[in-house]
């Protein structure tokens, strides 16, 4: 069955998500930067709402750049939002050339192991993209999945680009969770290329907006076209 992650902000997001049939969490902190790192006190919170797994952000800051100082914060962090309840992370950084930052995720990689990891949406804002899937998938460690709309400007803009990918390559394919923008429109073109998991915020909250909650009946929703796309 494909997988459905949905983006919570609170404890009550996560327990409409999985009210709703969401398979997976993503928690976060601060949309208003795109998802910063959660404090440890909501993980806990969330993780006492829901038996779902829960992918925590690993992110100092609103752009894909790290510091020494902010890295030795995070590798720290992981630590406490594992002991608080955290199944997994979503990191990975890229350095000031706009390549993937093998170093700096590659050392936040091994503070977060044996939990696995999601590279995320700074693989569509690489200086070059090609390069920068390479680079990410050559990171391995628990790494099992990219959060990637297949561009900066979201699903609608990269869609082709992420069906071209699945298509020609089955292990992208297996680690391609589509995110970012993302409609219902594209989740039948993206499966029938052989991506199989998706990744919603937005999207499940009245109005589009992220003052709301999530809805569980909008979740309800997208489990059902996520489940016959991958019929």
């Amino acid at each position: 069955m494909a997988l459905l992650e949905v983006i919570a902000l609170t404890a009550e997001d996560a327990r409409a998500a999985q009210d709703g049939g969401a398979d997976r969490i993503e928690v976060v902190a601060d949309m208003g930067a795109d998802g910063l790192t959660p404090d440890p006190d909501m993980v806990a919170a969330v993780r006492a709402a829901t038996a779902l797994p829960l992918r925590v952000m690993l992110r100092a800051n609103a752009g894909f750049r790290t510091t020494g100082a902010e890295l030795d914060r995070l590798v720290r962090a992981a630590a406490d939002l594992a002991a608080a309840g955290a199944d997994g992370f979503v990191l990975g950084f890229l350095d000031s050339s706009g390549h993937v930052d093998t170093g700096a995720t590659g050392k936040l990689a091994a503070a977060c192991a044996p939990l696995p990891w999601t590279f995320h949406r700074a693989v569509d804002h690489a200086a070059d993209p090609v390069q920068a899937w390479e680079a990410v998938r050559s990171l391995g460690g628990g790494l099992d999945a990219v959060l990637t709309a297949g561009s900066p400007r979201g699903v609608d803009a990269g869609v082709d680009v992420l069906v071209r990918r699945a298509a020609e390559d089955p292990r992208a394919a297996a680690m391609i969770m589509a995110g970012g923008g993302l409609r219902r429109k594209h989740v039948a073109v993206l499966a029938a290329a052989g991506v199989g998991a998706f990744h919603v915020g937005t999207a499940v909250r009245p109005d589009g907006s992220w003052d709301a909650p999530v809805d569980p009946a909008l979740v309800g929703e997208w489990r059902a076209q996520v489940s016959a796309a991958a019929d």
